[in-house]
């Protein structure tokens, strides 16, 4: 199993390619089941997520082409999906698989809108809290489906198709809008989807099926109307760029101390988050190339964070965010109200000498002088990339355990931060 070794102290400097996002990459690729005719999605980022995705559509009868790089291209461009679902050959997606990635479970919308039935396993626990279904479920009732679990398989079926209505979520969520819209655009009707999530992914799912023929109005707002159309066809579409990855190296930046452009970002994705980090004592600002970010001799200073829906501080930046401030100069204030359980950071940062006291769903984040080299261990995604800033400011040498974690969300990580000069390696083979 890999480990990434990190020596801290050296300061970043350079630029960072952003690749396309997963959270947007994986809607698109579920998206592709709608439609008998092919979808090219490019800018697809190198994840494990991507590639155990290529396999559950696989198993639903998809042929995914991976285009090759185009001459000129760099070893950070994005892949080039050609994603053909001309016919569902199994409504079922199977346990081991779905228990893998919890964002399969969406291939429940297009299965039942294209075939008039799904057999979906429900995802199990999760590291992180645990996600229920039942707002998914909510929608896709609202649209007709009949609903019943059975042997832990959620079973849907619309034999005479699904058809419009009205969807109001009781709260955000991003996974039951993802699958609200995708079960809409081939309903009989209009549907109004009422609490929406307003994330930039979902923009980005609503522009790819506009673009197939489907009729949204609303996406990027808490009201989405759809009207169902018949059929959808094919369609290139560009997966915008990652704005988790964006701000994950923000941090790193800022932690680390530098001058760093973070190339193909965009700052409206995570103005928040942007806006919390000049707080901190980084200096950032737009370019047509991209995002500068920069802390030059100047101290971190505390925040008083709270995580919230889009456009407020993500909750897949709170882990990062959190270890930065473990170097403030005062005391900080991190509160989580998305997912319950994701502190789970916090005993492997105190391993480095942070200084966390964790009171319900807050975390009190004392800044210390120093923080020092350690073993550690990932227990998910954005806690495992929380360990890396923290080692790039750490004295001494860290080792990060288990990094299969970073696989699945960030592209090749240790190269893009060598690359600005930090001191970190990937060992193989332990």
């Amino acid at each position: 199993m890999d480990r990434i070794r990190i020596v801290g102290g050296q300061r970043l400097t350079g630029s960072i390619p952003i690749s396309g996002a997963k959270n947007a990459t994986l809607p698109l690729m579920i998206a592709s089941l709608l439609t008998d005719e092919t979808l090219v999605l490019e800018n697809v980022p190198r994840l494990a997520d991507v590639a155990l995705l290529q396999r559950i559509l696989g198993n639903h009868g998809v042929d995914v082409m991976v285009g090759g790089k185009r001459p000129g291209d760099s070893e950070y461009e994005g892949q080039t999906l050609h994603i053909s679902a001309k016919r569902i050959v199994d409504t079922t997606a199977p346990y081991e698989l779905v228990a893998r990635m919890r964002a399969s479970f969406w291939v429940i919308a297009p299965i039942v809108a294209r075939a008039g039935e799904a057999r979906v396993s429900l995802p199990g626990g999760c590291a992180i809290g645990t996600r229920p279904v039942d707002m998914l479920l909510m929608a896709m009732r609202d649209l007709g489906a009949e609903i019943e679990i059975d042997r832990g398989y959620v079973v849907a079926r619309a034999p005479h198709g699904l058809k419009g209505g009205e969807i109001v979520f009781p709260k955000v969520t991003v996974g039951g809008t993802h699958t609200a819209v995708m079960a809409a655009v081939l309903a009989d009707g209009v549907t109004v989807i009422d609490n929406a999530a307003c994330e930039p992914e979902i923009g980005d799912l609503c522009a790819c099926l506009n673009k197939m023929g489907a009729k949204i109005a609303g996406a990027g707002t808490s009201r989405i109307v759809v009207t169902g159309v018949s059929r959808l066809s094919g369609a290139h579409h560009r997966v915008l760029p990652d704005r988790i990855e964006t701000g994950t190296y923000a941090m790193a930046v800022t932690m680390a101390g530098g001058e760093v452009l973070l190339e193909g970002a965009r700052a409206e994705l995570l103005q928040a988050a942007l806006d919390v980090l000049v707080d901190a004592g980084a200096e950032v600002s737009e370019t047509n190339s991209g995002v500068h970010i920069a802390r030059n001799g100047v101290d971190l200073a505390p925040v008083e964070v709270t995580t919230a829906p889009f456009p407020g501080f993500p909750t897949d930046l709170q882990a990062q965010l959190m270890a930065l401030m473990t170097r403030a100069n005062g005391t900080s204030h991190i509160t989580e109200t998305i997912f319950e359980n994701r502190f789970m950071h916090v005993q492997e940062l105190a391993r480095l000498g942070a200084q966390v006291h964790l009171e319900g769903q807050t975390a009190t984040v004392a800044g210390v002088p120093q923080l020092k080299g350690a073993p550690v261990m990932a227990t998910d995604l954005r806690a495992s990339v929380s360990l890396v800033i923290a080692a790039l400011a750490a004295q001494g040498e860290t080792l990060v355990n288990r990094v299969y974690h970073l696989d699945r969300g960030f592209e090749r990580l240790e190269g893009k931060l060598a690359a600005c000069g930090a001191e970190i390696e990937r060992l193989s083979g332990f």
